[in-house]
C-alpha cells in the first residue's frame, strides 16, 4: 500500500510510523485507518523488527477524528469508522514488537487512545493529552473508556472522560499516564534512548514479558501467574536462556540470536 495519511520507515530492529496529516493536526480519517492497520500488519510480520516508535508530523501527536469527515458519515459509516479504529488498537496493543509512543504535541480523543494501546508512552513538556468526546455528544470509542482506567486508576480515567477536559504533561506523568516527560523536541531521542535499552535484552524475554502482561492483566491473579510460569518455563529451553545465564556467570555481554 501506498501511504498518503502516514510515513512508515523501516530501520532494523526499530520501525518509526508517523502520523502524517500536519495541516489537520494529524486528525482521523478513513483513510489514516487503513494506512495504519496496514502499517503495523506489515510491521507486526516483520522478525527483523523489535520496536515500533510511533509520534507525529508537526505540532500534534494526534488530535483525534477528523470531526469535518465525521459529520458526513452515515451511521453504517460511522460504525465502519469507529469499529476499524478500534481493531487497530487492540493489533497495536498485541503486537510482538515494543510499542513506544513519543507524544510530541496534542494527543486527543483517538490520538490519546493510540498513545494508550502503545507499551510505553514519553511525552514532549508541550505535550497535551485528554479525551474530549463528551464535549460533542459521544465517548471515547476506540479502546479509550478501558485503557485509561486499567493505566491512571478509574476516578482519574472517569475525570478525564467526563469533563472532556485536557491534561498537561507533568500531571500525566504524575498519575502514571506518560512513563518520561521530557523537552519539547526530544522526544522521539528519548524513545530511542529506551528502545536501546530494551534491544540490549534477550529478544524471546522481552516478547514473552510482554506477552505475560498484556493476557495476565485480564485473568485472575493466580491464573495469570500460571500464565506466566509457563511463559518463563518455555524461555528457559532457549538458546537464549543458556546464553544469558552462562554471560552473567562469565561476566561478559551476551550475544542473542532470538532462539
Amino acid at each position: 500500500m501506498v501511504y498518503e495519511t502516514i510515513i512508515l520507515d523501516k530501520k532494523p530492529p526499530i520501525a518509526y510510523l508517523t502520523f502524517n496529516r500536519p495541516d489537520v493536526l494529524n486528525s482521523i480519517n478513513l483513510q489514516m485507518i487503513r494506512e495504519f492497520r496496514d502499517a503495523l500488519e506489515n510491521v507486526g510480520s516483520d522478525k527483523g523488527l523489535r520496536i515500533l516508535i510511533i509520534t507525529g508530523a508537526g505540532r500534534a501527536f494526534q488530535a483525534g477524528a477528523d470531526i469535518k469527515y465525521m459529520t458526513g458519515l452515515s451511521l453504517l459509516e460511522f460504525h465502519e469508522y469507529n469499529h476499524s479504529g478500534m481493531k487497530n488498537m487492540d493489533l497495536l496493543e498485541s503486537l510482538p514488537q515494543v510499542s513506544i509512543a513519543a507524544v510530541n504535541g496534542y494527543a486527543l480523543g483517538g490520538g490519546l487512545e493510540v498513545a494508550l494501546a502503545c507499551d510505553i508512552r514519553i511525552l514532549s513538556e508541550k505535550a497535551r493529552v485528554g479525551v474530549p468526546e463528551v464535549k460533542l455528544g459521544i465517548l471515547p470509542g476506540a479502546g479509550g473508556t478501558q485503557r485509561l482506567p486499567r493505566i491512571v486508576g478509574k476516578g482519574r480515567a472517569l475525570e478525564m472522560i467526563t469533563t472532556g477536559e485536557m491534561i498537561d504533561a507533568q500531571e500525566a506523568y504524575r498519575i502514571g499516564l506518560a512513563n518520561k516527560v521530557v523537552p519539547d523536541g526530544e522526544v522521539v531521542k528519548a524513545a530511542e534512548e529506551m528502545a536501546q535499552k530494551i534491544l540490549a535484552n534477550g529478544p524471546l524475554a522481552v516478547i514473552m514479558a510482554k506477552d505475560a502482561v498484556n493476557v495476565g492483566k485480564d485473568l485472575p491473579q493466580d491464573q495469570a501467574c500460571e500464565y506466566a510460569h509457563k511463559n518463563i518455563t518455555f524461555l528457559f529451553s532457549t538458546q537464549d536462556a543458556k546464553e544469558g545465564l552462562q554471560a552473567f556467570v562469565d561476566k561478559r555481554a551476551p550475544i542473542w540470536k532470538g532462539e
